[in-house]
């Protein structure tokens, strides 16, 4: 339901106020509720809408309807919780507040910041302007997963370039994911001879977990895509049709490369939040800063964290995210009991790397790359069993499991005795 929960100059205090509502603050807040029904949870969120953003590449693979991956999100909010409909401003943990930008303030005994990251569209000069027309697109937005899916499917030669910015991102195989699903129809209609593909990545390895770069790299030799690390886009004119690099040369000078291109697949860089970056909460690279394994912040012990605003240095995914959830709600209710913290989190994240239409290598792996499979399987092998894992069950458990607080294969960890 919604509220207004307080007026300028009268502060309503609730037991847990949850700052964003995506996957994170709505499936913490469902799982809150489940174990105990009698807490007043305000969540502050201003979208009318929620996503399923996983299915975005899908979308641009044309593989999934994009209208599959949208709500209301009055259908997704928790019944028993207060929606605070506007955007968090400022946080001031030592008062115990959160500050909105229509004025308001909302008082907490707990607080849980979880408002996601933002696409620093702006970053890349030029972009903005040509983002949607002109041959350039990205799987990271709505309303343009579908246009990477024409621009696609439209190709029939040419340059087709994908770009990948300096880490954290959300979901740090998108980038490739996207090349891997073009090429692939591109393959299959016979036209991949004729279009010169190219993978600009800012870092220095395809992936972060090595134990799955051999696969990787047959894939991309598979397609015949030309790698090029170290480079990163700055700028594109669109209406020339040219993407600009910044690119590291032998001697660790940087240099500027124009490129030419009939598709262009942007992945922009990506920050922390405003609301987050210039509070106290924040570490020293704007995020919000937690114990590893208890996600509560090291000098707050009522505020958590969870999801991509996150400090924790895990693959920023929504599977991340369903294992958090977990430690954070049994956390939070231990300290609001004065009981010592039961649950551990152990960095576990997965990326279902979409490798060709029908086949997945499914990524799961935890703290310093450690590989966490679901499964007693091989999980550097693509398999079509993992394809209908992420383009069936995985939607299905998101809208009807992880948003109702329903915590299937999500357990969290206990400290040893």
């Amino acid at each position: 339901m919604s509220t207004n929960a307080a007026s300028s100059g009268n502060t309503e205090t609730f037991d847990v106020v949850v700052i964003g509502g995506g996957a994170a603050g709505i499936g913490v807040t469902a799982s809150l509720l489940r174990r105990r029904p009698g807490l007043r949870i305000a969540i502050v969120e201003p979208a009318e809408r929620h996503f399923y953003q996983p299915a975005w590449t899908l979308v641009g693979g044309g593989a999934f309807d994009i209208d599959d991956t949208v709500r209301p999100m009055s259908s997704v909010m928790p019944r028993q919780a207060h929606w605070i409909q506007a955007s968090a401003s400022a946080i001031e943990p030592q008062q115990h507040c959160v500050r909105l930008a229509d004025g308001r303030t909302v008082g907490y005994r707990s607080l849980i910041v979880c408002p996601g990251l933002r696409l620093a569209w702006e970053k890349i000069e030029g972009l903005e302007e040509t983002l949607g027309k002109n041959g350039v697109t990205s799987n990271y937005r709505f309303d343009l997963a579908p246009y990477t899916w024409k621009l696609v499917s439209e190709l029939k030669n040419g340059k087709a370039i994908f770009t990948q910015p300096a880490m954290p991102i959300k979901c740090a195989g998108a980038p490739q994911k996207a090349l891997y699903l073009s090429c692939d129809h591109w393959l299959k209609t016979r036209v991949l001879g004729q279009i010169d593909v190219e993978f600009n990545l800012a870092g220095d390895v395809l992936f972060g977990v090595a134990a799955f770069v051999p696969s990787l790299t047959k894939y991309m030799e598979r397609y015949h895509a030309a790698l090029a690390f170290g480079s990163n886009l700055v700028s594109v004119d669109g209406a020339r049709k040219v993407a600009t690099f910044s690119v590291k040369d032998a001697a660790g000078g940087v240099v500027r490369i124009e490129k030419p291109f009939d598709m262009l697949h942007v992945v922009p860089p990506q920050l922390p939040p405003d609301v987050v970056s210039k509070s106290e909460l924040a570490d020293k690279a704007g995020w919000c800063e937690v114990d590893h394994a208890t996600l509560v912040h090291p000098r707050y012990p009522d505020v958590f964290a969870l999801g991509d605003a996150c400090a924790a240095p895990n693959a920023k995914t929504a599977a991340a995210v369903r294992k958090q959830i977990v430690v954070v709600a049994e956390n939070l209710l231990a300290t609001i009991d004065g009981n010592p913290l039961p649950a551990r989190y152990d960095g576990y994240g997965a990326c279902p790397l979409t490798v060709e239409k029908g086949k997945v290598v499914l990524a799961e792996f935890g703290y310093g790359g450690k590989l966490l499979p679901t499964f007693p399987l091989d999980p550097t092998v693509p398999r079509a069993l993992a394809w209908h894992l992420k383009t069936g069950v995985l939607p299905w458990l998101y809208w009807n499991g992880m948003l109702k607080g329903r915590e299937w294969l999500a357990g969290s960890t206990r400290p040893q005795a």
